[in-house]
């Protein structure tokens, strides 16, 4: 196992490099060699997520975990609309690839709100990616129902403050067994959440809600992509992942056990056995 970061140290708390891109500061994590793995965090939470990615992939790849914008330690700054849209969280990545010196194709790898990231990126930036992992996430838009919700949450969590998420999705992002397990993590993940800001909270919760549906361009992605699901997720479950897979020209799926939406974190030793099996030839 390489030397990093570990459970025992809350690195959302330590001194990190950031970039000056768009109009605010973007945060990041960087370990390791070789080829760049991007890490891209879910909602509403930051790099701290990716702990054991860094710490054990880092070996194989170059690491990279950033904070989304208004995210960790990273500044919203402005944004021309009340939402925080998918497709600017992806032109911020890419400007991070630049302010980085990257040029080489990356592979892409995203959680959640981090994988609608992800397809986004893919749809905009194809020359610069390699391979994409996508971990618990979906491709279908929000029904009107869910957007509705997630409007609801944006103006509660104005009104009420960041706990209203943590109380709100905490319950669903974990499997039992990591429940009941790993209290600290779960612990450290409301600690994320509460200390990210309404504002940065509501502007993600508006820009998930107005997302592209993506599925009717997933046949013409010609990526390598992994697909990664906890067998309890309940967000993005295992039968909608699997369509997913099916609808991509070249997919691996890969069923994580004892996890549910929070996979990567969850069981991090299967998860990074999976993407050492599928890309450490690539590195």
């Amino acid at each position: 196992m390489c030397l990093g970061f570990g459970p025992s140290l809350p690195i959302r708390k330590q001194l990190m490099p950031h970039v000056s891109i768009n109009g605010f500061e973007l945060h990041y994590v960087e370990q390791g060699k070789g080829t760049p793995l991007l890490c891209v965090h879910g909602f509403p939470l930051s790099h701290a997520m990716w702990r054991e990615q860094l710490r054990e992939l880092s070996c194989s790849f170059r690491v990279i975990a950033p904070d989304l914008r208004g995210f960790g330690q990273s500044t919203l700054g402005h944004l021309p609309s009340d939402q925080l849209s998918m497709e600017q969280l992806a032109d911020d990545l890419a400007e991070l690839l630049t302010a980085l010196n990257i040029s080489e194709p990356i592979i892409l790898c995203g959680l959640s709100m981090g994988g609608y990231v992800a397809w986004q990126f893919a749809r905009k930036h194809r020359g610069r990616l390699k391979a994409l992992i996508q971990c618990d996430t979906r491709a279908l838009a929000d029904t009107p129902e869910g957007v509705a919700n997630r409007q609801r949450l944006a103006a509660l969590v104005l009104d009420k403050g960041s706990e209203v998420i943590a109380s709100a999705m905490l319950p669903v992002l974990f499997s039992t067994i990591t429940t009941e397990k790993q209290p600290a993590t779960i612990a450290q993940m409301r600690d994320i959440i509460h200390s990210t800001s309404p504002a940065t909270i509501a502007a993600a919760l508006r820009g998930m809600a107005a997302r592209l549906d993506v599925r009717d361009w997933l046949p013409m992605c010609d990526l390598p992509t992994l697909l990664i699901c906890g067998v309890d997720d309940k967000i993005s479950t295992v039968s909608e992942m699997r369509e997913i897979a099916a609808a991509l020209p070249q997919s691996r799926f890969v069923v994580v056990p004892d996890a549910g939406h929070m996979a990567p974190l969850e069981n991090p030793a299967f998860v990074n056995a999976a993407i050492l099996n599928e890309f450490r030839h690539r590195a």
